[in-house]
């Protein structure tokens, strides 16, 4: 089940960066779907999170004072290159990468494809997901808002 999950992050991400490859300067100072962020900034997100690893997601949300937005900011900024061309060349080294905040598995599954389309939409770019990626991320959403959602997260029954 691991392998398979990974097997559809890597695809996405490819997706991803074969649908930016031809942007025009312009389309990447677009406000993407994540308020503040323009796509550039979206995709240095990614780029930090594809790099984040549990101890590293931990160590990095105590020095950010446990403010997660803070926290995606200064990943933002840290991953963010002075070209939008240099920070796709970025993600396309970490494209393969298979490490992870501590949150479920699935969750990798949500950040490629939800940050997929909060870059897309504004660029008027579409796609069509494997239904069983969807369906997976729409229950680990699902079940994150039960009340039990800390147990879930922490990976406990």
């Amino acid at each position: 089940m691991t392998d398979d999950v990974w097997a559809i992050v890597h695809a996405e991400r490819t997706a991803l960066i074969d649908d930016l490859a031809h942007l025009k300067d312009n389309q990447w100072l677009k406000p993407s779907l994540c308020d503040g962020w323009t796509v550039h900034d979206l995709l240095a997100h990614l780029v930090d999170t594809a790099r984040t690893t549990r101890l590293g997601f931990v160590k990095d949300l105590a020095l950010a004072r446990f403010d997660f937005n803070r926290q995606n900011t200064r990943g933002v900024e840290r991953e963010r290159r002075s070209t939008p061309q240099e920070t796709l060349e970025r993600f396309r080294q970490v494209a393969s990468r298979t490490s992870t905040p501590p949150a479920p598995l699935d969750s990798r599954l949500v950040e490629e494809i939800v940050h997929g389309e909060d870059i897309r939409r504004p660029l008027g770019l579409t796609r069509a997901y494997p239904a069983q990626a969807v369906v997976r991320s729409l229950r680990l959403q699902h079940d994150l808002a039960e009340p039990r959602a800390f147990t879930t997260l922490l990976g406990n029954p």
